[in-house]
């Protein structure tokens, strides 16, 4: 199942201040041509602004620092916002899926840090998620598992919209 992501248009995303990005991973990949093999590269990069959007590039190129420059900018155009605690966890349990990645999240008390493996840590840092308890079952594909961290955070919701989709007051 791939996630549903709510896109920003072009004109909030130049509205996003503070953009940093986050290489995860780089791959060669080999052509077999005429004279020989022809290499190129794969960049996967997190891209956030540590207060509550982050998106994800990937992107090929035959030079790295291409690739690296293209997948940024693929993860600017993908951004998604993610609702994140006033201590910096996030506001209930959740998990998401891509292809056989699943990842688990868990909020955790404030100055428990962020546990989790380098493809979820990234996409939860540039989040601006400070404390989280999380768990990757299946498949260890970095690609793979920052889409389902994403797929698990566009499933958050906060306490107001929860309230408001009841027809509660809080």
């Amino acid at each position: 199942m791939k996630p549903t992501t709510e896109y920003l248009d072009h004109g909030a995303v130049e509205e996003l201040q503070n953009m940093n990005d986050q290489l995860l991973s780089v791959n060669r990949c080999a052509a077999t041509m005429k004279g020989g093999r022809r290499f190129s590269f794969a960049a996967l990069v997190v891209t956030g602004d540590r207060s509550g959007h982050v998106g994800y590039g990937f992107s090929k190129a035959r030079q790295v620092p291409n690739a690296i420059e293209k997948a940024g900018k693929d993860g600017r155009k993908h951004m998604q916002s993610v609702p994140v605690t006033k201590d910096g966890s996030i506001p209930h349990e959740v998990v998401g899926e891509y292809c056989a990645a699943r990842v688990k999240l868990i909020p955790a008390s404030s100055g428990t840090g962020i546990i989790a493996g380098a493809s979820v840590r990234a996409v939860a840092e540039m989040a601006g998620i400070r404390n989280l308890l999380t768990k990757s079952l299946g498949s260890t594909n970095p690609v793979n598992l920052v889409k389902a961290t994403l797929h698990a955070l566009s499933q958050l919701r906060t306490p107001e919209e929860v309230a408001e989709l009841r027809g509660v007051e809080l």
